[in-house]
């Protein structure tokens, strides 16, 4: 499978709509402590796009490695 930027920020982006959707749309999981769209926004949001990088740039640092070894 041939993947260039368009297709991975594609896939990047596809996976943090799925992620924060559902953490919006689904119903509250702790009625205690409701998660708000201002805490989804402001800090899940973000984590979830930094890790994502991080883990996206590990990967492609990996794949890096296995085509030239």
């Amino acid at each position: 499978m041939g993947l260039d930027v368009a297709k991975t920020v594609g896939a990047f982006v596809l996976v943090l709509v799925v992620g924060i959707g559902s953490l919006y749309l689904l119903p509250e999981v702790t009625p205690m402590a409701p998660m708000t769209t201002e805490t989804i926004m402001m800090m899940v949001l973000p984590s979830m796009a930094i890790f994502g990088a991080i883990m996206l740039a590990i990967g492609v640092k990996h794949g890096e490695y296995r085509a030239t070894n």
